[in-house]
Formats: structure tokens, sequence, C-alpha cells
């Protein structure tokens, strides 16, 4: 009830009127003809302003009809807590777009386009949701917007966000669920089937990984091969829980105990796409790395040919400092130039260099150098996405919004790829220092060699030991209640 600001009318304001109106009158008029009218005037306006003031009172304390003084309604949570649970549903939301990916790519497999349509339309607006919230996270980052409220009501929304991308998936978990029919004989025999022949598959291309990586050691430099150092001996751990699961759901589906089968089966298949992730990382590496030393010849030239004509202006900077830039631009070209004739180097960081050497200059924004910038960027945003995938148990949601700040800068001009690189790359030093932080989940030699220790580090266990799947929070509720470990 609003409270009306203005006084009531107060008693004492009667009294004047009446004390005038018993002194004789003119025209004949006598005090008693106005004095009782005058005093019921007091009388109303005495017994309006009273039950006014005691209306307003009561409206200000009841809040039943009994009486008694309003329970105070709960306190907004400090913006330090509700700014924790948003990264806390970032990185779950995070979680679930990528789980659900990973399964929906094993029902493809078996069931065709087609069918998992649906699905594949659930994912997609799961992640335009979780973009948006990653969005609106970096911008809160960098101090936008900047009072309280406004923070608050950012948090809120990316907040809403991840809910509304967990309710997406979760609406369709149950129809996907229905797809995959993994509690039936028949579904889980031919989804077993598949899982086994991704196996297989991934076990012969995991065999060669480690050579090529050696080769591409040999050729570029030990330092061109940092970002998949150890990626074939970790593709190869999870392929041992990967093996030790598909038996355990052969197992259990001769047993009659389809809902265990269906567990195992869950977990065998991320476990086998995280294996994945890492041998496709060291083939789209040495695709990148080839790619880059074809790149960088044309580039030098390129870059000479568009700093010699940059140097007689370069629109609104002063001569001064472009000359500044020009002179800097130079020193680049030479250490590119030594870096090639040295020896073995790193083609992408060499490409890196150029373009960050020169579009200062205004050169490099379109043509081969515009390529070389979008090349840069797109591997560092892979290398960066691809270690978030298969560290996922333990990376937080600050290297998540870099990496998604990233992406989302990739379809921009060359100037915002030297961005989207820079974000990248700080997105996996953050990731990487989160997996440092977070320690070893799983202690002892026996898990390791299972390959347990990994498969919690990555993510394909949830907590409890439930295999991650299709499906938002509720879904993983769900599931939760019963345990592979």
């Amino acid at each position: 009830m609003t409270i009306n600001s203005e006084v009531p009318v107060p008693a004492a304001r009667a009294q004047p009127a009446a004390a005038s109106a018993a002194a004789p009158q003119q025209n004949g008029t006598s005090a008693a003809d106005l004095v009782l009218p005058v005093v019921a005037a007091g009388a109303v306006v005495v017994v309006a302003g009273y039950g006014y003031v005691r209306r307003t009172r009561r409206a200000r304390t009841r809040t039943t009809p009994g009486g008694g003084p309003a329970p105070a309604g709960p306190a907004a949570p400090p913006l330090s807590e509700l700014d924790e649970r948003v990264r806390v549903l970032l990185a779950g939301a995070d979680d679930w777009v990528r789980t659900s990916r990973e399964e929906l790519d094993f029902a493809e497999a078996r069931s065709g386009a087609d069918s998992v349509a649906p699905f594949v339309r659930a994912v997609r607006d799961a992640e335009a949701e979780l973009s948006a919230a990653f969005r609106m996270r970096q911008q809160y980052d960098d101090g936008v917007p900047e009072d309280e409220a406004a923070r608050r009501h950012a948090l809120a929304g990316m907040i809403g966000r991840c809910q509304e991308a967990g309710r997406r998936l979760d609406a369709e978990a149950a129809g996907f669920d229905l797809l995959r029919a993994l509690e039936t004989a028949e579904g889980l025999g031919e989804a077993l089937e598949v899982a086994e022949e991704r196996f297989r598959a991934l076990t012969a291309r995991t065999g060669g990984a480690g050579a090529t990586l050696a080769a591409l050691a040999g050729r570029y430099g030990s330092a061109a091969v940092d970002a998949v150092i150890g990626h074939a001996e970790q593709a190869k751990d999870r392929l041992v829980f990967a093996t030790t699961r598909l038996n355990q759901a052969r197992q259990a589906a001769d047993m009659g105990e389809a809902a265990d089968a269906a567990r195992q089966l869950r977990a065998a298949e991320g476990a086998t796409a995280q294996a994945e992730v890492f041998v496709a990382g060291i083939e789209r590496l040495a695709a990148d790395l080839a790619a880059a030393a074809e790149l960088v010849p044309a580039a030098l030239t390129g870059a000479e040919a568009e700093l010699a004509g940059a140097r007689t202006g370069a629109g609104d900077v002063p001569a001064g400092e472009l000359h500044a830039r020009a002179a800097h631009a130079d020193l680049v070209l030479t250490a590119v130039r030594e870096e090639l004739t040295a020896g073995p180097y790193d083609p992408l960081d060499a490409l890196r260099l150029l373009v960050r050497g020169l579009l200062p200059v205004g050169v490099g924004r379109a043509g081969v150098l515009s390529a070389a910038a979008s090349l840069v960027a797109r591997s560092a945003v892979a290398e960066a996405d691809a270690f978030v995938t298969t560290h996922r148990g333990a990376v937080g949601s600050t290297a998540r919004t870099r990496l998604a700040e990233a992406k989302r800068l990739l379809a921009e001009e060359p100037s915002a790829l030297l961005t989207a690189d820079a974000l990248a790359r700080r997105a996996r030093e953050l990731a990487e220092r989160d997996v440092r932080l977070h320690g070893n989940p799983v202690a002892g030699a026996a898990e390791h060699e299972s390959g347990l220790a990994g498969a919690v580090l990555g993510g394909v266990l949830l907590g409890d030991g439930a295999p991650s799947s299709f499906g938002g929070p509720h879904t993983r509720a769900r599931r939760g209640r019963g345990s592979a470990l």
C-alpha cells in the first residue's frame, strides 16, 4: 500500500473556526445558527483523520487478519555469493552441452541424421543460450556494467540463460532415451556395435599418433608441438578405460542387467570420444603446421610490399608514430627471416609474429596476412577447446569464458582475430592452472592403470561415479542415483 505523504487534518484546526462562530454575527445571523454546523464539520474531519492514521498504521504492520508484524522478506544474497553461483552454473552448463554433443554423435552414427534432428536443435538452442551467458560474463569481467545494482541484474541474467540451456536439454532427454533404447536388448546391442567399431578405428589411429608427433617435433622443433605433448599417451589412457567399460557392458547385457549395461556403455562412449579429441588434436596440428609453413614465405613477401606502401601514410596515425611502428615491423620481418634460415622453427608462431607486428601499421587487413591471422587464431582456439573438453572435470568458468569469447571473435575482422588468438591462449593457460590446482582426484596406481583417474578428470564420470550423458541438470540428477564405480 502506498503511504500518502500528506499529513491528515488534525482536530486542532476546528477550534478557531468554532470560536469565531460563537461571536455575534452581522446580518442577524445568531451564534447558534453557526456553532452546530461548524462543530459537526470539525467532528467529521477529526474522525476522518483518525481513521486514516489508524488504517495506515494497520496496513504497515498487518499480514494476517489477526494482525502482528509482517515477516521480513528474504535478504538479497551478497554479490560475491551470486557471482560464485554464476561461476558454477557456467561450468556446469558448458559440461551439459559438451557431453550432450558427444552422446549425440553416437546416436547419429546408429540412427541417422534425420532421427536425431530434434536433439541437434536442442543442443544448438542450448549452445546459443550458453554463448549469450558467456558473452555477458566476459563483459562483466571487463567491468561492464559498473554499479552494483546493474551487476547484480547481469548476474541474474547469466543464471537465467544457463538455466534455460539446461531446460532445453532436459526437455528432450526423455525422447533421446527413447531413441537410443539402451535398456532394450536390441537397442543396447546395436549401440554396443557402434561403440566397438568406433573404438577399433580409433585404436588404429592412436597407434600412429605418437609417430606423427615425433615427426612434427623433428621437422618444426619441440616448441611447435608443446600444445599436444602427451596427447597420444592420454588417448591410450582413455581407451584403456573404454575397453574395461565395453567389456563390462557386454557382460551386463548377457546377464540381462540392461540398466547397468547402459551406464557402462555411456562411460565407454565418453572415454572414446575424448580419446578421439586427443588424437584429432595431433592430426589437426600437423595440418595447421603444414599450412602455416606454406603460408610463411608468401606472408613475408606480401608484408614487405604492403609495408612499403604504408610508410607513405596510414590514415590518422601521426608521422612519428607511424615511423616507430614501421621500424618495429622491420624488426619483426628480419626476425622471421632469420628463423627460416636458422633451422627448425614453428611456422604458426612465425605467422603470429608477422600479424602482430604488421597490423598496427595498417598492413595485413586483407590478403595473405588476413588468412594468416585466421589460421593462427583458429588453431589456438581449437587447442584450448580440446584441452577444456578433455579436462572439464577440473576446468573452471573463467577459462571457459575466455574461450567462448575467442570463438565469438573468430568471425570478426583481422584485428579481432589477434584478440581471439590471445584469449584462446589465455584460456589454455587458465585451464592448465585449474588442472594443477585441482590435483589428482583419484589416488592409487590401480586407478591410473585402469584409466579411471583420467576419466574423472575428463568429466566422463561425474562426482558420484555415474557417467555423463545427454541432458541438463535434472537428467544428471536422475541418472546420478546409480554408481558406475
